[in-house]
């Protein structure tokens, strides 16, 4: 053999990708005895669980029970001749989406961007969904790509694109309900999944700046307003929910005057609201304490006053540091609007309870409570990855 020929390696070489899997694999799941009988084990007992699981869903359950009850799981009972109002509520959402999008490129906007796109995709392959409500979910996406083009041509649409997201919440309550202007569809007529994110949405937003304020109160030197705002804020959290569900429900009406009526939904957002603010309200005491002294030594050198101080120093840094804990606290107030079905508001855990009842689906709880649970982890799940993009952007961690 030539002494100057050295012998070839490449034929036992392995890829980067498969040394780092395997070096992963022996660190975290083989690196002793111990440690891989109990990956061995739980792979058999996944594998197990998985087989019994998947052989239900694809060969037993009874699925029929939500392609009939579809739209009753999504918007309730509302009338079907008055179904193209709140489609167009979700095509205006869609273009202010692909609008905002266009005109930021924000990578938080890109993610609602795909996701809202790539859920309303999915729908159209549902042979359930009738072809008219298939045109109003193409007209939403072909809707929110126009936007985002026609954004990204006039990026000085941006502060339209604000004033269209304020506007929307109303234009949205006005073409659910019609006021008369149109054909009134009462509140007791919305349902589903469609209540539950107005609850949820209108509470989270409403409650965000009734947080800041009890916050800062509960921080103020004036003794009477902070008494009110800690009072406030102990008695609410030390409440459940759906205590606050039953006063709202059962005994606020008792004190209104004689012959004066405040819709059921609108006392359900106002209970949620207070009690959602409470916990907000501690959380944005906890970023406030966490912000040093140095910060407010050096708003004082700048000659800042405290109302300068608090909303331009003090209060963004403060917001900064609370994103997870805001987050989290948005998405457990989302799961707990299915309490309202207990007050005979029929959002979609109600929906799904009353389909229950019905003799023609009787013994199909696994599949409804399936299906229920999936839409609230899609929702949760997909708040949940805003909150990570939002906490990168903003590095909370540094």
């Amino acid at each position: 053999m030539d002494s100057n020929t050295e012998p070839s390696t490449n034929s036992v070489e392995m890829p980067k990708e498969q040394i780092k899997a395997s070096v992963w694999l022996k660190e975290n799941l083989f690196s002793n005895w111990f440690n891989s009988v109990l990956t061995v084990l739980s792979v058999i007992l996944v594998i197990f669980v998985l087989n019994g699981t998947l052989t239900w869903v694809f060969t037993e359950a009874n699925w029929s029970v939500i392609s009939e009850n579809f739209k009753l799981f999504i918007i309730g009972q509302y009338p079907l001749a008055q179904l193209w109002r709140p489609w167009l509520s979700l095509v205006l959402l869609m273009f202010l989406i692909g609008l905002s999008f266009g005109v930021s490129r924000n990578n938080i906007l890109k993610i609602i961007f795909i996701f809202m796109n790539v859920y309303l995709a999915v729908q159209l392959f549902f042979p359930f969904i009738a072809w008219s409500s298939k045109a109003w979910i193409a007209s939403a996406i072909a809707i929110a790509i126009l936007g985002m083009l026609v954004g990204r041509k006039f990026p000085k649409l941006k502060k339209y694109s604000i004033v269209g997201w304020i506007l929307l919440y109303p234009i949205f309550i006005f073409l659910m309900n019609g006021f008369g202007i149109l054909p009134t569809v009462r509140t007791n007529a919305w349902g589903g999944l469609t209540l539950n994110i107005i609850i949820a949405s209108t509470a989270i937003v409403a409650s965000f700046p009734i947080g800041i304020l009890l916050a800062l109160g509960r921080r103020s030197k004036l003794p009477i307003i902070r008494l009110f705002c800690i009072t406030f804020i102990e008695t609410i959290r030390g409440v459940p929910l759906v205590a606050l569900l039953a006063v709202a429900m059962l005994m606020f009406p008792l004190f209104l005057p004689s012959g004066f009526q405040l819709d059921s939904l609108i006392r359900i957002i106002i209970a949620v609201t207070l009690f959602n603010s409470a916990y907000v309200a501690e959380n944005i005491r906890g970023g406030l304490q966490a912000i040093p002294r140095s910060q407010y030594e050096a708003a004082d050198a700048l000659g800042l006053n405290a109302w300068k101080r608090t909303t331009f120093i003090i209060m963004p840094q403060a917001l900064r540091i609370t994103v997870p804990s805001m987050v989290g606290q948005s998405i457990s107030i989302f799961k707990d609007t299915t309490l309202v079905f207990l007050f005979s508001i029929v959002d979609l855990l109600g929906i799904g309870r009353a389909v229950m009842a019905n003799p023609a689906f009787l013994g199909t709880q696994k599949e409804i409570y399936l299906f229920v649970g999936l839409m609230f982890w899609i929702i949760c799940y997909f708040m949940s990855i805003v909150s990570k993009r939002i906490e990168r952007n903003l590095k909370v961690s540094h």
